[in-house]
């Protein structure tokens, strides 16, 4: 039989079938392979010449590995869909990024190593710990924020949580959210996300308030800040506990209830 295959016509399939695997992100990803390579050779700069000041020559320890994340930003991305954010995250102008992007049918991007910083804590603060962005991953869920959350992303944020809590040693209490580390700035991820469900899985800390006394002398402001939250505007810093502990009051007082609720969860964090 006549082979009606010719080169030129594997050719055109090959084009085809190229055309519709193309990765629109091919040049972006150029840039992302070229800045990891630049970092590389700083890297491979032992030690920067002005730091060996007084000594005959350079000693490198034979002790170290690479610095780890402690911690899991969670945020909701505020954008009408998961291909608008994957082009906000690779556009240089816009000046953010995270590490991970979910996306409303459970497809997860990893869009930067997880050890190098992304641009996704902004001006935050933690406990004592003020450059979040040095010492944690962020991931970012489709989500326009007034909406809840798919089974599937959320599906995939665990999954994807219990790798990274076992690839890194991370700490329980250290999976919090946006708006956790910026309080009276940041309201992400929204009323919506299933806290308790994550905690539930070994990621964040949640409350039992079953038989709980509060003593009268409890300071509920000083238990906020001994979870974590940032106390210097404190209804700032009540609001986004309620976000994230009380997600059916949008109010930024603390009332009795909240009072066991801080009393449970202050002797969690200490």
């Amino acid at each position: 039989m006549k082979n009606f295959f010719t080169p030129i016509a594997i050719l055109a399939i090959a084009c085809i079938l190229n055309a519709c695997s193309h990765n629109p992100y091919v040049s972006t990803n150029r840039s992302y392979k070229k800045q990891a390579k630049a970092f590389g050779k700083i890297l491979a700069q032992y030690p920067v010449k002005d730091s060996v000041v007084n000594s005959p020559y350079w000693i490198g320890t034979t002790n170290f590995n690479m610095r780890k994340p402690n911690f899991v930003i969670i945020h909701h991305t505020a954008q009408n869909s998961c291909d608008q954010t994957l082009k906000t995250f690779t556009t240089v102008r816009t000046q953010v990024s995270a590490h991970y992007v979910i996306c409303k049918d459970g497809t997860v991007h990893h869009m930067l190593n997880d050890y190098l910083r992304a641009w996704q804590a902004g001006i935050s603060k933690w406990g004592n710990a003020t450059d979040i962005n040095s010492l944690s991953i962020g991931i970012e869920i489709d989500n326009n924020g007034f909406e809840p959350f798919t089974e599937a992303q959320i599906n995939s944020l665990l999954s994807l949580l219990e790798r990274l809590k076992k690839a890194y040693g991370i700490p329980t209490a250290n999976f919090i959210g946006h708006s956790d580390i910026a309080p009276g700035r940041k309201v992400d991820p929204n009323r919506y996300f299933p806290w308790q469900k994550l905690s539930e899985n070994g990621f964040g800390y949640w409350y039992d308030t079953t038989g709980i006394k509060v003593p009268a002398n409890f300071n509920a402001l000083q238990a906020l800040r001994i979870i974590g939250y940032n106390i210097s505007k404190p209804e700032a810093a009540v609001y986004s506990f309620k976000l994230h502990f009380v997600q059916s009051d949008s109010s930024a007082v603390i009332n009795e209830a909240d009072k066991k609720i801080l009393y449970e969860l202050e002797k969690k964090y200490q």
